[in-house]
């Protein structure tokens, strides 16, 4: 049921051997069955050069009340990827939404954890919980990583 992607890259040719914004990074956009919710599917590395395709998918959403980010995929995140999800989140706030993260796997977590931001967001296990009931009345908080 993915309804859009989003991905960022101007069509230039890449030099050989690198990877292009594009292939390192994508959002697919998911719609729920929650009128207000809005799943953010994010892929690769999430870096200043990958960014745009996630600041462009929460701007497109913001009235949706409630986003999701499924981190399940996002295999690298910097510092500069880490300040758009934190500008998303408060973005939303001031939008009168939210922006909630789900399945932060290890590799990335650890940036959360340096940092101090993941008490900053409301982190789910799974994106399942995260759309459950309990998870869509504001339930689940700060999950294992993987």
């Amino acid at each position: 049921m993915w309804d859009e992607m989003v991905t960022e890259g101007d069509g230039e040719e890449e030099e050989e051997g690198t990877s292009s914004p594009r292939e390192r990074f994508t959002v697919d956009i998911r719609p729920m069955t929650h009128a207000d919710t809005v799943v953010l599917a994010i892929a690769g590395e999430l870096d200043r050069d990958t960014m745009e395709p996630l600041r462009k998918a929460v701007e497109e959403h913001l009235g949706a009340g409630r986003i999701v980010v499924d981190c399940s995929a996002l295999r690298f995140c910097d510092s500069s990827g880490l300040n758009t999800l934190l500008r998303a989140r408060l973005r939303m706030q001031e939008a009168g939404g939210r922006l909630e993260l789900a399945e932060i796997r290890r590799p990335v977590a650890r940036m959360f954890e340096i940092t101090g931001a993941r008490s900053v967001f409301r982190v789910y296990e799974t994106v399942a919980e995260a759309l459950s009931e309990r998870g869509h009345e504001g339930g689940g908080i700060h999950g294992r990583e993987r």
